[in-house]
């Protein structure tokens, strides 16, 4: 039996909101999405009113789950501005001895950094890949979260097939790959599926998957971001401290003009900029070997210059590159002695020690939104 819209709205007719009517007929719904037996949906409410809904959003989940079929829901509470200032949302923080050296919020974890563009199309997930795949062999255990909810590439970067097991009904068991622990939305929906999600539904599920899910022990945890400087950026920064981000870019000029977007946003939100990367830095003929610069060359590291921040290495526009990434073969992982693989090796040590410079934890931001 496949369950439809239809049949979640009717089930949330059952579940009353503080004045008393239905979810329904309140109005605070959003456009529900099922997929695979996991729907997805979100309540819109007045921020003042945010304590009196929570205990409804909660019994509004728990009853799309009794609907046979659903194996899962995230409905998620989404506080709308009716005039004065807007509120400061707290920041959840691990407690007692689970927090040891893990990240507030996220035990087990001891550092999550951001792999973040300024735009689409610069290589960002590639790079992040084998970035995390460099990490791993410079002696760190990492895991990989794709928080690309509208293009998860994960799936296909890493040949990850089947879904995540769920544990006690709530808690998603990672998949596992190249040694690494890696989730993404594009393991519970199929891979033409559209993610047609408004900005909260989009914030929602990128927590969802950082905090509900089994991580165990990680020394690292490489999100890769979204392109853009959004939805996802603001909620990570809000909901984790990070402990930095590598913002990716190729050599041209228009990629580097959002790249100083990428730095501008994390400096604002107090997240450390770990370096620059210049991806497609260099093309080098397979038949002459001549070299030819299609993108330009060099513009990254003189942005990084400019900027005051790190330049961590360049990555040249190779064909074995996209061949591997192409069929989930990341090339540190399935060609390790190539130079490809010791330019991202490289770029890891880079990153792993700007990590360890840094002294201590920092404080979650507290970002207000302006309308």
């Amino acid at each position: 039996m496949t369950v439809t819209a239809d049949d979640v709205r009717a089930k949330l007719k059952t579940v009353n909101g503080p004045d008393g009517a239905d979810l329904v007929s309140s109005g605070k719904l959003s456009e529900i999405a099922v997929t695979n037996g996991k729907v997805f949906l979100s309540l819109t409410v007045d921020a003042g009113a945010v304590k009196q809904w929570e205990p409804v959003r909660k019994a509004a989940e728990d009853a799309v789950k009794t609907i046979p079929g659903i194996s899962s829901a995230l409905i998620a509470l989404t506080a709308e501005r009716t005039g004065g200032a807007a509120p400061q949302r707290p920041v959840p923080q691990a407690q007692g001895a689970a927090a040891g050296r893990s990240v507030p919020g996220v035990p087990g974890i001891e550092a999550v950094i951001a792999v973040a563009s300024g735009k689409g199309g610069v290589g960002k997930s590639t790079t992040a890949v084998n970035l995390a795949l460099g990490l791993r062999d410079v002696g760190m255990n990492v895991g990989i979260l794709d928080a690309d909810i509208y293009g998860p590439s994960m799936p296909r970067l890493l040949a990850i097939k089947g879904r995540p097991e769920t544990i006690g009904g709530r808690t998603l068991r990672p998949m596992e790959a190249y040694g690494m622990k890696a989730m993404s939305i594009g393991f519970l929906i199929e891979e033409e599926t559209p993610m047609i999600w408004r900005g909260p539904m989009v914030m929602s599920a990128i927590t969802q998957m950082l905090r509900e899910v089994e991580w165990g022990e990680l020394d690292i945890l490489v999100v890769d971001m979204p392109p853009g400087t959004g939805d996802a950026q603001l909620t990570l920064a809000q909901q984790v401290p990070l402990a930095g981000a590598v913002i990716v870019s190729t050599p041209q000029d228009l990629a580097l003009i959002d790249a100083r977007r990428g730095v501008a946003m994390f400096r604002k939100v107090d997240v450390p900029v770990l370096g620059v990367v210049e991806n497609m830095s260099y093309f080098l003929c397979p038949h002459c070997g001549q070299r030819s610069d299609i993108f330009s060359h060099g513009g990254a590291r003189r942005e990084a210059e400019r900027l005051g921040v790190p330049f961590l290495g360049e990555v040249p526009l190779e064909l074995e590159i996209r061949e591997t990434s192409d069929a989930g073969l990341p090339i540190v992982a399935t060609r390790p002695d190539s130079p490809h693989a010791k330019i991202y090796r490289d770029i890891a040590t880079r990153v792993s020690a700007a990590l360890q410079k840094k002294q201590g934890g920092r404080a979650a931001p507290k970002i207000v939104i302006e309308s």
